[in-house]
């Protein structure tokens, strides 16, 4: 195929347009910055976490009310009676009403202290949980993201080689009406022809898929991506070494960190069991008001007898009381000293998740170093192999047309450029997923970052 008729693989911003027209897509491209942000905001795994944050607080502030004084009111209202004719009080109405207010303030109790300061650690622990449920959103969104480019890249260029290959194919048609091909040439350039249509289809279906992924993302339709701003320059690694990654990751990875405050809260416990041998020390106080009314008849002496006489009386009352009270454990069954051997036993395992969390994440951070390191030389490998196969094809189509090629060489030349050309923009969108990763893998991946990746897109 000459030169002058070769079909370019389409610009992002082309690209962008024709897939528009073809699947309804507004025309306005979104960034990566404005897809996380509505993700955000409409994810329900991240809003669950956001709100377990959120619930987390107000557990922390239950536990430090052990801590504070309480206080209670009470009041009460009665009416007796009584009817007692063989007493000297026959019949007695008495009627009390009273209002009392009581409080107390715990002075020394060592469990509700190590309780407190485990309800703090536990709000830490979800702060580290709610910065991986983060973390995680950022690389889903990103992933969907470059997922739905990459469907359009291998779209366009399925679309581009289908019309290449067209053009081969009439030109076999035509060469063979003339005597100079033989119907072999026909036949191979139909055969690839309807490979690529099948591919094609294939490929719409593919983006189709994606787009419906990412708009379940964010909670909107029709999101179109920005592509990659031209030339494209993916940012180096930094820091460079994987050893201070691994550092980095072992001080700060939320998963670590959350390791660790599982580990204080496993030895807090240990303390709290012990506790069950110490007093505790607590101040009461109270004060009350009751006013008391009584009427009725009573038996009285004469000098001749009795004589039953009506009485009535009535008066306020008013009692205070204040206290320490010192409560101190001596003997419950050994089970203080059997929860202790448990609690220990338990901080030995915390122990050891702690250990198997950091080792973890630093396979994990080593793995995802060398992923992006990989994907790094492999974009150079494949720019390199970009170049080489589109010299390779104008050399196969000069040769061609000299006849010292034949048509399925020219097939060949054209599917290695536009697989290779497909496999580039891949290879890009999984190096900066992969640099996300990396951060993600580290521990250290920030909302910061998607605006940092949102420069490397076109305006």
């Amino acid at each position: 195929m000459p030169a002058s008729r070769r079909r370019p693989v389409f610009a992002p911003a082309a690209l962008a347009f024709a897939l528009g027209l073809a699947f309804g897509a507004p025309a306005r491209a979104q960034s990566l910055q404005e897809v996380y942000e509505a993700a955000r905001g409409y994810d329900a795994s991240f809003l669950a976490a956001r709100a377990l944050l959120d619930s987390a607080q107000y557990r922390a502030e239950q536990a430090k009310a052990l801590n504070r004084p309480s206080v209670g009111l009470q009041l009460q209202g009665q009416r007796s009676t009584s009817d007692t004719p063989y007493a000297s009080t026959l019949k007695t109405d008495t009627n009390t009403v009273s209002a009392g207010l009581s409080a107390s303030q715990s002075l020394f109790n060592r469990a509700n202290s190590v309780s407190i300061e485990q309800a703090e650690k536990a709000l830490a622990i979800s702060r580290a949980d709610f910065e991986s449920a983060e973390q995680e959103l950022i690389v889903r969104v990103a992933q969907a993201y470059f997922d739905v480019l990459a469907a359009q890249d291998t779209l366009a260029t399925t679309r581009t080689s289908k019309a290449a290959i067209s053009e081969q194919l009439a030109s076999a048609k035509r060469n063979f009406e003339v005597g100079t091909a033989t119907i072999t040439d026909t036949r191979e350039a139909q055969a690839r022809f309807d490979l690529a249509s099948a591919q094609e289809i294939a490929a719409e279906n593919d983006l189709r898929t994606k787009s419906i992924a990412l708009d379940q993302l964010v909670g909107r339709t029709g999101v179109e991506p920005r592509g990659l701003a031209v030339p494209v320059a993916l940012p180096p690694v930094q820091p460079p070494a994987v050893d201070e990654w691994v550092l980095r990751a072992d001080a700060e990875h939320p998963l670590v960190r959350k390791a660790a405050l599982g580990y204080d809260v496993a030895k807090l416990e240990t303390e709290k069991a012990r506790a069950g041998h110490l007093p505790t020390v607590t101040l009461n106080g109270s004060v009350g008001k009751a006013h008391v009314s009584t009427s009725g008849d009573a038996r009285v002496s004469t000098g001749g007898g009795s004589a039953i006489v009506p009485y009535d009386a009535s008066g306020t009352g008013t009692n205070t009381a204040i206290g320490v009270t010192l409560q101190m454990p001596l003997f419950a069954g050994y089970a203080i000293q059997n929860r202790v051997k448990e609690t220990l036993l338990l901080e030995e395992k915390s122990r050891n998740d702690l250990e198997a969390a950091r080792r973890g994440v630093a396979q994990l951070t080593r793995q995802a170093y060398f992923g992006v390191q990989s994907g790094q030389a492999q974009v150079k490998a494949l720019e390199a192999a970009e170049s080489s196969s589109q010299l390779a094809l104008e050399a196969t189509q000069l040769g061609y047309k000299v006849g010292v090629r034949v048509n399925l060489d020219v097939l060949n030349a054209q599917t290695q450029l536009f697989q290779t050309r497909r496999d580039l923009a891949k290879a890009r969108y999984d190096v900066l997923v992969g640099s996300l990763r990396l951060r993600q893998a580290a521990g250290l991946l920030k909302p910061e970052d998607v605006a940092a990746l949102n420069q490397l897109l076109a305006r």
